[in-house]
């Protein structure tokens, strides 16, 4: 199970977000078990930041009855209803606020939290009381919680960097909400570390972005290889499509770094143990299917979170240099961030 300070880095990469220590301070002060806790003092600390500088004021659609024109008339409801005979209209137009979809999902966000049985009773206050720095409107219970399709329009927005964080931990903790059999209206949290398919998808995120904030050597992207096959076009559209977790590109060498969230490196197969063999097939036909640049070495890296037992095997498959190698996340963070920068030393 990681760590809860290294999951911490994690998210934080993860989501294209430098880690404050602020954060991690009060995280350890607090020795939260869970990653519930984490998230609680993560949008704790989010949530203060945004209120001390004052809510950001958008633009918002207002829709209301007045005396005086402004913005659009509404006809249909306004003829329907006799206003314009008495001088009223209803109305349409666009009024800055500091009510929006965001501050409406934290506020809802922390009321959850604030109410969560898992949490100690000391932060629930301190979410509770943050809850009340939000206008009352905003407090106001909602009927149903947020769904995916509340995440993805507000995805689509175009927010900072700091609103898109807070954005993903408020997702994330909707995520691991279930049903509390027991008691009607609570919530119950899962640990998400037991999540094996978003756990994989943070380590992916995780290790990109950390290349790409931690080095300047390399181009750092998510490659899409053209399959050297030849045949009809429509035979052609039936392949899979392959895509690189990491790729890191500069003039005179070429890295193709896949990423697995596997318990371990290994399996044992006919009482020996063995690399696992999808995985290497996936790496081994990203590899041969590139057509690296004049000059450009090619090589391949998979890699493991090290969780039952530590490996580094090198290898040379089809004319490149293979790596596998697992990374110790229960270390301090400047071991796993020397560890990773190693890798591409």
């Amino acid at each position: 199970m990681i760590p809860l300070p290294t999951l911490y880095y994690f998210l934080c990469y993860a989501w294209n977000r430098l880690p404050e220590p602020a954060v991690l301070q009060a995280s350890e002060a607090a020795q939260f078990h869970r990653p519930l806790g984490l998230l609680a003092q993560v949008l704790l600390h989010g949530t203060r930041r945004l209120l001390r500088n004052g809510l950001p004021r958008t633009f918002q659609p207002q829709e209301a009855e007045l005396t005086s024109l402004r913005g659009r008339i509404e006809l249909a409801p306004s003829l329907g209803r006799g206003l314009l005979e008495r001088g009223r209209a209803i109305c349409t137009f666009d009024e800055l606020s500091p009510d929006s979809p965001l501050h409406r999902l934290l506020a809802q966000t922390l009321g959850a939290l604030a109410s969560a049985a898992d949490l100690p009773l000391t932060l629930r206050r301190e979410v509770s009381q943050v809850r009340q720095r939000f206008p009352a409107s905003f407090t106001a219970a909602p009927t149903v919680p947020p769904t995916t399709a509340t995440f993805r329009e507000l995805r689509r927005q175009r927010l900072g960097s700091q609103a898109a964080f807070l954005l993903h931990v408020c997702e994330l903790v909707w995520q691991t909400a279930l049903p509390e059999p027991t008691a009607r209206g609570r919530n119950r949290f899962s640990d998400f570390r037991r999540d094996e398919a978003l756990m994989a998808r943070l380590f992916e995120q995780f290790t990109r972005n950390f290349f790409r904030r931690e080095q300047r050597r390399y181009r750092v992207y998510a490659e899409t290889i053209a399959w050297q096959a030849a045949g009809q076009s429509e035979d052609l559209a039936l392949l899979p499509t392959m895509l690189t977790d990491t790729t890191l590109e500069a003039p005179d060498r070429k890295i193709i770094l896949d990423t697995k969230y596997y318990a371990a490196a290994l399996r044992s197969r006919y009482d020996r143990q063995r690399l696992i063999a999808p995985h290497l097939y996936q790496l081994y036909a990203y590899l041969q299917n590139q057509r690296p640049a004049p000059g450009q070495a090619l090589e391949g890296i998979l890699l493991y979170p090290a969780a039952t037992q530590a490996v580094d095997l090198r290898y040379t498959l089809g004319g490149h240099p293979v790596r596998v190698v697992t990374l110790n996340l229960h270390q301090p963070w400047d071991g796993i961030a020397a560890d990773l920068l190693s890798l591409i030393a």
